[in-house]
């Protein structure tokens, strides 16, 4: 969240870091049109019996109903280090393949998110899943429980309610990608850092709502520093926000030393080592990007993580066990 210099510390927002889907079907290539059967005559003989005519069946076409991957929800974590390392390896495999289709790459964001925030609230198991990782992958994780770890520790004091919020399908990724890239071109900050910081803020703009201390907008904004670097925009719009975000690490020398105006943003060091390190991850595979878009919202709760899909919406907090006992 951008802040003046009378931050107050807004934890649930960034801590309920998205920061997930169940195995779905997909759709596998375009509707299939059956071959339709020739019209066959049979031949007549020299005598007057009458010419048969067959009929053709009509033509039927199979189509497959579409996924919707904002419907899709997390799968459940694996409950031991080589499962859970088995888990991540499935799901990074899926999000680097550029074949992969947008419902398959969603549903393995899905589950390569809940594997991470399952090894980070599990460092015992650190040693056991690196060994069980293949070797490219476990920088990779270890750095993804790293940034996870950062933010738990965040949390000091848990809520003990879901929040007022409204979770909504985000803007489409090529066009956050072409605000941020914008951004960068002119204010200096480097598009991935932009993309971070919406990923921690609002997971990618789906968290409509104010956070426990004021802030606003896909870039979580404090409405007195939005006044100041909004630019005149709306505080709610992607592009503003986005624009607006840039400009407030520009004036804080974000094109010189970026962990300074990540600090300026949000005073916590965890909140700066954590940005700084999914900016890394998004800069070292040119799909990293596409998969912390997919990532849902979950909220820690004094009960526990409770996933909240797309749809979500409460107008007034919610005590999580009436919240988790009306959702079923």
């Amino acid at each position: 969240m951008a802040v003046l210099p009378s931050l107050t510390s807004r934890v649930a927002m960034a801590g309920a870091l998205v920061l997930t889907a169940a195995c779905a079907t997909r759709a596998e290539g375009s509707p299939l049109a059956l071959e339709e059967p020739r019209a066959t005559t049979l031949s007549t003989t020299t005598t007057s019996a009458p010419t048969t005519t067959t009929t053709a069946p009509p033509t039927t076409t199979t189509t497959v109903a579409p996924v919707d991957i904002h419907a899709l929800r997390p799968p459940a974590p694996a409950g031991d280090p080589v499962g859970l390392a088995q888990q991540i390896t499935e799901a990074e495999r899926v999000l680097r393949d550029p074949a992969a289709t947008e419902p398959a790459v969603a549903a393995a964001a899905l589950a390569h998110q809940v594997a991470y925030r399952q090894l980070g609230t599990h460092p015992e198991w650190d040693a056991a899943v690196q060994a069980a990782l293949p070797e490219d992958l476990r920088r990779v994780a270890e750095l993804n429980a790293a940034a996870r770890r950062e933010f738990r520790a965040m949390h000091k004091v848990l809520p003990t309610n879901v929040p007022a919020w409204h979770i909504v399908p985000p803007a489409p990724a090529d066009q956050l990608m072409a605000f941020y890239q914008e951004a960068e071109a002119a204010f200096g900050i480097p598009w991935r850092y932009l993309a971070a910081i919406n990923l921690v803020e609002t997971a990618t703009g789906r968290i409509r709502g104010t956070s426990v201390a004021g802030a606003q907008g896909p870039m979580q904004f404090m409405p007195a520093t939005w006044a100041a670097y909004g630019g005149g925009g709306d505080i709610n719009d992607h592009r503003d926000a986005i624009m607006g975000a840039a400009r407030y690490l520009a004036a804080n020398n974000g094109a010189v030393d970026i962990a300074h105006a990540l600090y300026r943003y949000n005073h916590s060091d965890r909140y700066v080592l954590g940005v700084r390190i999914y900016a890394d991850l998004i800069a070292e595979h040119p799909r990293a990007f596409l998969a912390y878009y997919h990532w849902g919202v979950w909220y820690t709760t004094a009960q526990g993580d409770v996933y909240l899909p797309v749809g979500y919406q409460e107008m007034a907090p919610v005590p999580v066990g009436d919240y988790l006992a009306r959702a079923g």
